[in-house]
């Protein structure tokens, strides 16, 4: 059955998969395995504890809404003002999808992980996340600057590849080099086992942002603004333990990415086990 699906499977994609639309798909780096068949995987159920934000642990300017998956900052001058997630994680490879307007954002909109530890709230107009301690790490979207320890670390993805890219890479900055714009939906992409945080926008996976996270400490996504009206929506996407990815998760990746997502309604053609299929299915 195996030579069978590989021969149906290079007449069917012999022209190759359809590129990504994306202008960041010049950027995109290869995933890991573990990743791939996370990002591939179908996201866990809505109403998931781990998609609301902290109802505790906020700045005072931050109204938190009814279902805890959505804050709003109200306007208030001269404060830098932050969230985070009600849960952490210690160990494991977990994915949360950020939903931020642009239109909305501001300056110093920041988005990234923190321990409990993270100052919430300061005077003035600042990238709280990163860039105001070592608790957190941070990544300012107007700017693409990484920030940690009170440091600005370089922008990401990084500046000067962004620069030597295509034309259309460019046609997305208003000037050569300048920071590429960031669409409304950002996913955080941390590895507590590799103590390593990264970002997924446009379906691209933009590669290691942080390393060297805290080890043993429960991490929290987050978030900090100085923006009035901005509103932020958290949503855990999904988890993986520090195991190898299932054989069957893996095939089922490969199998999809040679359809490429112009292929995926013709799953049920594939000359394979039921199981498989329903997996296939399962995963669009």
């Amino acid at each position: 059955m195996g030579l069978t699906l590989s021969v149906w499977l290079f007449a069917k994609t012999s022209d190759g998969p359809p590129s990504s639309p994306s202008a960041l798909a010049p950027l995109a780096v290869p995933a890991s395995s573990r990743l791939s068949v996370l990002l591939h995987s179908s996201p866990v159920g809505s109403g998931d504890t781990r998609s609301q934000w902290s109802a505790s642990h906020r700045s005072p300017h931050f109204l938190i809404s009814a279902c805890r998956e959505e804050v709003t900052r109200t306007p208030v001058e001269l404060s830098s003002d932050g969230v985070r997630a009600e849960k952490g994680v210690k160990t494991g490879l977990h994915l949360w999808q950020l939903r931020w307007n642009p239109t909305h954002r501001g300056s110093h909109a920041v988005v990234g992980v923190s321990t409990e530890n993270c100052p919430l709230q300061a005077s003035g107009y600042s990238a709280l996340l990163g860039g105001s301690d070592s608790q957190s790490w941070g990544w300012e979207l107007g700017t693409n600057q990484l920030w940690h320890g009170g440091q600005a670390l370089g922008r990401y993805p990084d500046g000067s590849k962004i620069a030597a890219e295509s034309p259309r890479l460019q046609a997305g900055s208003k000037t050569p080099g300048s920071p590429l714009p960031i669409p409304e939906r950002v996913v955080l992409v941390l590895d507590a086992d590799a103590r390593t945080l990264g970002f997924v926008v446009d379906d691209c996976f933009l590669g290691v942002a942080f390393k060297d996270l805290s080890s043993g400490t429960e991490l929290f996504p987050a978030v900090t603004s100085v923006r009035g009206g901005a509103s932020i929506r958290l949503r855990y996407l999904n988890g993986t333990t520090c195991d190898p990815p299932p054989l069957q998760a893996l095939c089922s990746l490969s199998i999809c990415h040679s359809l490429g997502p112009q292929r995926k309604n013709l799953t049920d053609r594939l000359p394979l086990p039921p199981v498989m299929q329903q997996d296939l299915l399962s995963s669009q």
